[in-house]
């Protein structure tokens, strides 16, 4: 059954491709019983479009109108195949800088998502993962040291974790992705990055949040998902809970490299993998998982399911 939850569709994110509905049927023919669709937030601010949204002549009004279209399209696709698929409608969150807390408040009051995956994209309202010459102004932004613009990052996602408690933590070492030397481990950077790596994975075991391990880093390169291993490691030792996510933005994503992640997950020693599952009648609340289910699956009974044969 893999699962995921984290996916973008073409049609309501302009670096994606296909629309929702195609995303849901790749879900179903590859033997998924649980797809999370988790649209992108809208900003704001007219600083923090992305260079494809500017090129468009979108505004922070046309993301706000993309984003209803997007929940309406979900809710309606989720009445038409909820028989062949669990499928969650949520949202992915970005926390850029302390007004994204009121943002995110306020879509939990308009919609009834199920439940949303807290993310970090930006250090000092820098994206820190579109492209390399982006992620070195964010570093210049705190005087160029890799160990300083990590702190930052985690410091960032300390605040969008304690502020909104997330079900899910969406990509946790993002940040290593343009850094000069990504595989280097995170103790390495010093003390004033560990501490705040495990304070950060403290606080998410406090409120049994999951710690989502993402695929989509294969695709860009690496030799292991997101978190690498010396993170994963630490979420162990601490006795966090992870799912997993395929991250995808177009068809060829969805279930991507999942292959790969079972491996990494048998070599780590992960025992069990969890997955959210919408309750009746549930609604987003300031802990959004009273309106999800948490349900585990030793990895023995993961590794059985049809999804590996097809």
């Amino acid at each position: 059954m893999p699962f995921s939850h984290h996916s973008h569709s073409g049609q309501f994110c302009l670096h994606a491709q296909d629309d929702l509905e195609q995303m849901i049927l790749a879900a179903i023919g590859k033997g998924m019983i649980v797809f999370s669709l988790t649209e992108h937030m809208p900003r704001d601010c007219l600083e923090d479009l992305y260079p494809e949204e500017t090129a468009a002549h979108q505004t922070p009004f046309d993301l706000y109108k993309t984003f209803q279209q997007y929940y309406d399209t979900a809710l309606r696709l989720r009445a038409r195949y909820q028989h062949l698929i669990h499928l969650l409608v949520g949202f992915e969150l970005d926390y850029i800088r302390p007004s994204s807390i009121a943002l995110v408040r306020n879509l939990q009051e308009v919609y009834k998502f199920d439940f949303f995956v807290g993310s970090v994209h930006h250090v000092n309202t820098i994206p820190i993962d579109f492209d390399r010459p982006m992620y070195l102004r964010a570093l210049e932004s705190v005087g160029g040291e890799e160990n300083r613009l990590f702190e930052a990052y985690f410091d960032a996602q300390y605040e969008m974790l304690t502020q909104l408690k997330p079900a899910v933590v969406g990509h946790w070492d993002l940040i290593r992705l343009f850094s000069e030397n990504p595989a280097k481990p995170l103790v390495e950077y010093g003390s004033g990055v560990w501490d705040r790596v495990v304070r950060n994975v403290d606080f998410v075991l406090s409120y049994s949040g999951l710690t989502e391990l993402n695929s989509a880093s294969f695709r860009k390169g690496w030799d292991e998902p997101y978190p690498r291993r010396d993170l994963a490691g630490l979420v162990m030792a601490r006795g966090g809970r992870f799912t997993l996510s395929d991250d995808s933005h177009c068809v060829s994503d969805v279930g991507l490299n999942y292959h790969r992640l079972l491996s990494y997950i048998q070599e780590i020693g992960l025992q069990e993998v969890h997955y959210l599952v919408k309750l009746p009648m549930g609604e987003t609340a300031v802990n959004v998982l009273d309106a999800c289910a948490v349900r585990r699956m030793p990895i023995g009974e993961l590794t059985q399911q049809r999804f590996w044969e097809l």
